[in-house]
């Protein structure tokens, strides 16, 4: 099944360059362009893409926010924030909107067709160290806020270990050995998580660990 993408960026060049590296994958189709934010907003209502690529910093109206009007639509799609530095305060914020991710705009081609299939899967782009410690650094920097008895009251006990290492990035494999289960049973906890936390995937289910107090941001090196 080919996955539709719509592409955000105010620069020319580099939206230009992203739907070329799209379009040359068989399974990868560029269905639109947006060069800013309410562009994108009109452009996700009208054309439907099953993934967005969000420049996080645009005119107008910004990635962060434009994010937030798409995702609260009814089936929105998959938003991945794009942006040039990877120590930048919105991406956080772009997270906490409802973005599945984000990458950096250096990103190798091969690696821009594979994160627009992941997240298309409902899977999160936090797995690399980098980006692992990047979202750390964000949730330093955010506010405490009250964890939700009714919420943690939810969850099992081994389905809030299943969070806490989702929250630090685990991939299910990682989880399945680290736990000692199997990797279908782990899949099965994971949606229980995503369902009872009303979570729309992985990415969403992170924030929600950290704000619950699941699980708490590393300390700075």
């Amino acid at each position: 099944m080919t996955i539709r993408v719509l592409v955000a960026d105010d620069q020319d060049l580099v939206r230009a360059g992203f739907c070329m590296i799209l379009d040359a994958r068989e399974d990868l189709e560029v269905v639109g362009e947006a060069a800013d934010g309410d562009e994108a907003v009109r452009e996700a209502a009208r054309l439907r893409p099953d993934v967005v690529l969000m420049d996080v910093r645009m005119p107008g109206t910004d990635g962060v926010t434009a994010t937030r009007r798409i995702t609260a639509a009814a089936d929105p799609p998959k938003v991945v924030i794009l942006t040039t530095f990877d120590l930048d305060e919105p991406l956080y914020a772009a997270l906490r909107a409802g973005a599945s991710g984000f990458l950096l705009k250096d990103v190798r081609p091969p690696e821009l067709a594979e994160a627009v299939r992941v997240v298309s899967r409902g899977e999160a782009l936090l797995a690399p160290t980098a980006t692992r410690r990047l979202l750390d650094r964000f949730v330093a920097v955010q506010p405490n806020e009250p964890a939700s008895p009714d919420r943690l009251a939810e969850l099992t006990e081994r389905e809030a270990e299943v969070l806490a290492l989702v929250a630090r990035a685990a991939s299910n494999a990682e989880i399945a050995r680290h736990l000692g289960l199997a990797e279908a049973t782990v899949k099965t906890h994971v949606s229980a998580v995503l369902r009872k936390l009303g979570a729309r995937d992985r990415v969403q289910a992170v924030v929600m660990a950290y704000d619950l107090g699941i699980v708490r941001p590393r300390p700075s090196a």
